[in-house]
């Protein structure tokens, strides 16, 4: 087991998640994770970050099939915000891109979540790997990471 995905299991466990790790085959994408999972494209759980101007970095968690308005974005985290280089995201969140987990960040960033995830009674987030996700309901998901819901979608 890599380090990421060990990670995220012990943040899932300690969090008390009822969370269901999968290896489904390539996940790096929305689309290749709704197709590894077998479902729709919005219960893919997107983990995109962002920086501000500030250095504080975001994680916004967006349904698949869904957009992030930067300016919906920035008006939320209260700053400018610019999307954050492959570099920074391993360094703050422990995640390559493709892999970047809801939990189990070497930094907790402050976090955001698109309402849209509740409409579903499963979603599946990356698991800190490419190829691994939890499968989990969003309710729960929101309050373990301890994100505030807002409208950041385009």
């Amino acid at each position: 087991m890599s380090k990421s995905l060990a990670r995220v299991a012990k943040a899932i466990e300690d969090s008390g998640l009822q969370a269901e790790i999968l290896n489904p085959g390539p996940s790096r994408t929305a689309e290749a994770a709704a197709a590894a999972c077998g479902c729709a494209l919005d219960q893919i759980v997107k983990s995109l970050i962002f920086q501000g101007e500030s250095g504080q970095i975001y994680l916004f968690l967006t349904a698949g099939g869904n957009r992030l308005d930067p300016d919906r974005a920035a008006l939320l985290a209260g700053e400018a915000l610019s999307r954050a280089d492959a570099a920074t995201v391993r360094a703050v969140t422990g995640f390559a891109i493709g892999g970047v987990a809801p939990v189990g960040h070497l930094t907790p960033p402050a976090i955001f979540a698109d309402p849209r995830l509740r409409d579903f009674s499963v979603v599946f987030a990356a698991a800190g790997t490419p190829d691994h996700v939890f499968a989990v309901e969003p309710g729960a998901l929101i309050a373990a990471c301890g994100a505030r819901e807002g409208a950041f979608t385009a």
